[in-house]
């Protein structure tokens, strides 16, 4: 924990860090490749084993109030040392995160009442003590901390710290493996300077969730699920800026948490809702871009594993939704075409199997992690840079999807031939999901605008879900007899048409 009183550092009750899931996962070539880092290699690390309880009540009050109490116990020196620890949290969604944090040794395993009223936060949440009454222990952390102090020019200085273990909650267990930079003084942006340079030799997942979160919810049996849309409600009279920051903060975060659950869950809908954060993302930005502040950057580094959660999302809907839809009007009743149905079933289960492997790889690459870093940086400097004059958000955004809309319209208008269909579903998608991000911005039409553009999604989904079934089937070797019928199937589809009204 920070204590120096350097104007620049974090200060006392205050932690400022960068969290980094570490998705190849093996402490051993994990320690060496960190090793090599120039920035760490000149210090030596220091090795230590933490133990940590963490409380909040049956009802989680600490929880919803964004906080997490725990008691550490330290070995690696002469002696063990407890640590009691209250942490608090604002509401941003980044891997770069601005706790609160009052930290205090204490005798033994028992939480020390007394210390934590020196805490200012705890005496606005027990000012009687009746939520102390109401603690006990929820989860368990445990884990090797392998941890250097790193010293710059300028008398910046930074804690690196490699944690691997487990969380352990009602009998289930979670993996750890993340690196945690905090800042002891000097700017943040000398985190991101190190968090680069450790990235181009560590393949890196930013991680908005602390550890807290995710004993939490793993004590819930949620840990793994799918994180799905949740669009902050903007204020009426925001600015662009101040609206566009959190709302891409979200839908990035949605991206990279279903990432990271996806190294160690098959769900496919993981995989879906991964894509949906990247969509929502994507589509704000080309909403959003031209005003704002500072341009995005370049992310050529993710594109193979875009590529790769594409096709991995195809397989998948075939799998779960497609082939089982369509199974009992090609068996008809015949045993053989049953055997055979369950082949091709199973040649697809396993082609998702070895894509969803190469996703997992595709994180592990060290390009795909600093993309993923340059975007979290640039939020950052989003969030922080002047907006000169400040455009209000409203007007910003009714004008900018009553654009899309008519656009969306045009295409739809145009669409005589299948690659039309798929370029009017692209815009039904953008324009879906930026109405579902901006709601209470638009004009009431905007909901019908909203409803057409999600029918012509599911309608124009199916039939692309079905030709992309049939291209598969190809590409598996499927019998010939299985192909035509994908085909013939698709060729009989015809999405029906979507009522016009006005803009």
């Amino acid at each position: 924990m920070s204590t120096s009183t350097d104007a620049a550092a974090p200060g006392q009750g205050a932690e400022i860090e960068i969290k980094l899931a570490l998705p190849a996962g093996s402490a051993g070539p994990l320690l060496r490749r960190l090793s090599a880092v120039p920035a760490l290699a000149r210090h030596r690390p220091v090795h230590q084993q933490a133990h940590n309880l963490y409380y909040d009540t049956s009802d989680q009050a600490l929880r919803r109030q964004r906080a997490a109490l725990r008691i550490r116990r330290v070995d690696g020196g002469v002696a063990s040392q407890w640590l009691q620890t209250l942490k608090t949290a604002d509401a941003g969604l980044s891997a770069l995160s601005r706790r609160g944090e009052w930290e205090v040794p204490v005798d033994g395993p028992a939480l020390q009442q007394k210390a934590l009223r020196e805490a200012p936060p705890w005496r606005r949440l027990d000012p009687d003590g009746t939520l102390f009454a109401a603690l006990k222990p929820c989860f368990s952390t445990d884990f090797e901390r392998t941890r250097w102090t790193v010293r710059l020019r300028g008398g910046t200085a930074i804690e690196v710290a490699l944690d691997v273990g487990q969380i352990v909650a009602d009998g289930r267990t979670a993996p750890v493996c993340e690196l945690e930079l905090e800042l002891l003084s000097g700017p943040p942006e000398a985190l991101f300077r190190l968090a680069g340079q450790i990235a181009r030799r560590v393949a890196v997942l930013p991680l908005s969730a602390s550890k807290a979160q995710r004993g939490f919810a793993l004590a819930q049996g949620v840990l793994d699920a799918p994180q799905r849309a949740r669009p902050p409600v903007p204020p009426r009279r925001a600015s662009l800026q101040a609206l566009a920051v959190p709302l891409l903060s979200e839908m990035f975060d949605q991206f990279t948490a279903n990432l990271h659950a996806l190294l160690g869950a098959d769900h496919p809908e993981l995989v879906h809702q991964a894509r949906v954060g990247w969509r929502r993302f994507r589509s704000a930005l080309r909403l959003l871009g031209p005003g704002l502040a500072v341009p995005p950057p370049a992310w050529p580094g993710l594109q193979p594993l875009l590529d790769l959660l594409g096709e991995l999302r195809d397989l998948d809907v075939a799998c779960t939704q497609t082939l089982p839809t369509l199974q009992p009007a090609y068996v008809a009743g015949d045993a053989r075409r049953a055997l055979t149905w369950a082949a091709v079933e199973q040649s697809f289960r396993a082609a998702a199997t070895l894509q969803r492997k190469a996703v997992r790889l595709a994180l592990q690459e060290p390009l795909t992690g600093q993309s993923l870093l340059g975007i979290t940086h640039w939020l950052e400097a989003l969030g922080a840079a002047p907006q000169v004059p400040a455009v209000p958000a409203r007007r910003w955004a009714r004008e900018r999807v009553a654009r899309l809309c008519l656009r969306w319209k045009k295409a739809r208008r145009d669409a005589v031939d299948a690659a039309g269909q798929h370029r009017a579903r692209l815009l039904a998608k953008r324009l879906r999901y930026n109405i579902e991000a901006l709601r209470t911005l638009l004009p009431e039409r905007a909901g019908r605008w909203h409803e057409r553009a999600s029918q012509q999604q599911a309608d124009v989904g199916a039939l692309r879900d079905t030709v992309q079934a049939g291209v598969l089937a190809a590409r598996l070797e499927a019998p010939l007899e299985v192909v035509a019928f994908l085909r013939g199937v698709a060729a009989g589809l015809e999405p029906p048409a979507v009522p016009d009204d006005g803009v």
